[in-house]
């Protein structure tokens, strides 16, 4: 049994889609970050980082092998390849396929994740407009979408075959509308997401967000509170 400490954003979407693509069991705490429960001390030893999606895995497993005691993992690239590794599904076992499905995480990791993540702060949750801001991260997420389309004009996914490239960088695209970014002037993107929505897993994932989260879709910030525990954190809440 997995314990998935998660909430409904794009990195949390990211390993229930996985989950569910492989019927591993697993069951899920809510970590409500709009009330400030990733700040909570029990959560912080599993994930010191204060971020969701973060797991415990009772029953550690890789080549058929056994750990002596359950893994914590936090980090959502991680545990992507966490669980590819533990299952043998969704990274190819040759080399080349495989570090092209790694490198391409990693890609989301670094750049499509942080820079679409800047991207719907400064342009839907910041009070102050500053338009230099709003500028930056639309054209740099405008580019990395670019990177993305050209990247599938050959190929039905990322990788190849559907992978962990594809379920990392799924959930990010999903909100196009919020990033400024006009989706069919990116016609292998569009195509590639329409693939994945209907993906029985992906809808079985994105179902499951609902019942979590029962405002899952409306924004993220509703109350002066919320903006208080989401934005201007310093390292005091991890002390």
């Amino acid at each position: 049994m997995i314990d998935l400490y998660y909430w409904t954003t794009p990195n949390g979407h990211k390993i229930t889609m996985f989950l569910e693509e492989t019927g591993l069991k697993y069951k899920i705490f809510p970590i409500n970050i709009g009330k400030g429960e990733q700040f909570q001390a029990e959560f912080l030893k599993i994930a010191p980082n204060n971020r969701i999606p973060a797991m415990v895995d009772h029953e550690p497993k890789m080549d058929g092998k056994g750990g002596t005691k359950p893994i914590s993992i936090f980090e959502s690239g991680a545990m992507l390849l966490y669980l590819a590794e533990k299952t043998g599904k969704f990274l190819p076992a040759d080399l080349y396929g495989r570090y092209d499905a790694i490198q391409w995480t990693f890609w989301q990791m670094g750049g499509l994740g942080p820079m679409a993540g800047q991207n719907h702060h400064f342009r839907n949750y910041a009070q102050d407009k500053l338009q230099y801001a709003i500028d930056r991260y639309v054209n740099e997420t405008n580019r990395l979408y670019g990177v993305l389309n050209k990247r599938l004009s050959d190929r039905e996914f990322i990788a190849g075959d559907y992978s962990i490239a594809d379920m990392a960088s799924y959930p990010w695209v999903v909100g196009y509308k919020n990033q400024g970014q006009d989706i069919d002037q990116f016609p292998h993107l569009k195509r590639w997401l329409e693939t994945i929505k209907v993906r029985p897993a992906t809808e079985r994932a994105y179902a499951k967000a609902k019942e979590v989260n029962p405002n899952f879709g409306q924004p993220a910030i509703r109350t002066e509170e919320e903006r208080k525990i989401l934005f201007g954190q310093t390292a005091a809440v991890v002390r």
